[in-house]
């Protein structure tokens, strides 16, 4: 499976708006929403809330991407950010927010500078285990590959 690119920066930024009002207050409920979005698009990145709104009210206004991305690394991407807002959860849950405002904070940093960017931490640790593994994989491809 391929993506346009633009989609998952889009949902990076969605996610550092979310993820800045949990910090700001909005916590255990926004960041269990963030979490079931980060649990959807890990499955299924065409399935992933973000990515529908992108597709629904942003794509069409675009000229199609120059170059699509395989979906691996952005589903690996999800599956990290899960676990920090997993542990940002537990935290919350669990009294203890120093673990809350760290593992929301780090989610954050991660999803700021995939929107702002374009790195993607997630997808960058993904390739570089494909690489340490013996098995690369090219992060982009053009579209029409």
């Amino acid at each position: 499976m391929l993506l346009d690119p633009r989609a998952p920066r889009f949902a990076a930024a969605v996610t550092t708006v979310v993820l800045a009002a949990a910090l700001l207050g909005g916590g255990t409920p926004l960041l269990f929403v963030q979490a079931v979005v980060f649990a959807i698009t890990a499955a299924n990145p065409r399935l992933g809330p973000y990515g529908l709104l992108y597709r629904t009210l942003v794509a069409p206004r675009l000229a199609p991407p120059s170059e699509l991305e395989p979906a691996a690394p952005v589903r690996f991407a999800q599956v990290v950010g899960l676990v920090f807002v997993g542990a940002a959860l537990v935290g919350q849950l669990a009294g203890l927010p120093v673990l809350a405002l760290v593992a929301t904070g780090a989610a954050l940093a991660a999803a700021f500078l995939n929107a702002a960017f374009d790195l993607c931490l997630g997808c960058v640790g993904y390739l570089a285990l494909r690489r340490l593994v013996g098995r690369p994989l090219a992060a982009r491809v053009p579209a029409g590959s």
